[in-house]
């Protein structure tokens, strides 16, 4: 994946809160126990953690001025985000962000703008206080994509995945797929406490995947507010690394590689091949009306 080094990025779509504490002290949600049951129940990679009930309040993340001016120092351009990590999650999202904004008034609608805030450790948030261990995840109650950037790393080291920065592109669009549904007021089917290959949450989780494949298909051909694409250059190996990313993630793959077991009964984001399947159905496409996976 390669960015155009010309092009500007908005660093004003992420909010830095690397460093800082949450205030109150306290997430319930930690790593051991607790992050291994958050895990192998398919929370990561999805909507918030009060999902399990593993909150204890909803304080606001707090900024860190001097992470927050880093990132707005160093990440400029598009040449800022071939060199560095947090610099390439900011033009991922401006280049996701960028899409919806076009999409969403091509089809009568109109797209609000959501954040992606960094945070290290643990984090407050709308839907309660979590921790790194539940992975990437949107609040829909603060319209906010929650990401530890360390979670890439054990992407690669924990579940398999052979890692790149379009995997890293990958999680991040799929984030905003939640934030897609919940504009279109699709996304509060998963919260009726069902789980299993058919239940409403798997559907919900399939359509992220879908959604952030139709991003990708338009990737490279999607101008910002200049007229030029964010993103200069996406290659079949970058694709195989999203694919690999979306596997990595399935249930049959976690519970397996956990738990040494597959319980399909419990599943809350649907197979490894049901997720490559959908983010290719939405990347072949285009077309984010062939990703209803509630058929």
């Amino acid at each position: 994946m390669q960015f155009d080094d010309d092009a500007n990025l908005d660093s004003s779509e992420v909010q830095d809160v690397r460093g800082s504490r949450v205030p109150g002290g306290g997430a319930t949600i930690g790593g051991g126990v607790a992050g291994l049951i958050a895990l192998l129940l398919g929370l990561f990679f999805g909507v918030g953690p009060d999902q399990l009930g593993l909150t204890d309040g909803g304080e606001e993340p707090a900024a860190s001025s001097s992470s927050l001016a880093e990132v707005k120092r160093s990440c400029r351009t598009g040449k800022d985000a071939n060199a560095r990590e947090d610099c390439r999650i900011l033009a991922v999202v401006n280049s996701v962000q960028d899409y919806w904004r076009q999409e969403f008034p091509r089809r009568q609608g109109r797209y609000a703008s959501a954040q992606t805030v960094f945070f290290t450790g643990r984090v407050g948030t709308a839907c309660g206080a979590a921790s790194s261990a539940v992975g990437p995840f949107y609040c829909p109650g603060d319209r906010r994509v929650y990401l530890d950037l360390g979670f890439f790393e054990e992407l690669r080291t924990k579940f398999g995945s052979t890692g790149g920065p379009f995997a890293q592109a990958y999680v991040v669009a799929h984030e905003y797929g939640h934030h897609v549904q919940n504009l279109m007021g699709t996304l509060s089917r998963a919260q009726d406490g069902r789980t299993g290959e058919g239940s409403n949450a798997v559907r919900v989780e399939l359509q992220a995947d879908c959604y952030a494949g139709v991003w990708a298909h338009h990737a490279t051909r999607t101008p910002d507010e200049e007229g030029r694409p964010v993103i200069k250059k996406l290659t079949d190996d970058d694709i195989r690394d999203g694919l690999d990313a979306a596997a990595a993630v399935g249930d049959d793959r976690i519970q397996e590689r956990f738990q040494g077991r597959v319980t399909p009964e419990s599943w809350t984001h649907g197979s490894a091949k049901q997720r490559q399947d959908w983010f290719y159905q939405g990347f072949r496409t285009g077309d984010m009306a062939q990703c209803n996976t509630f058929r």
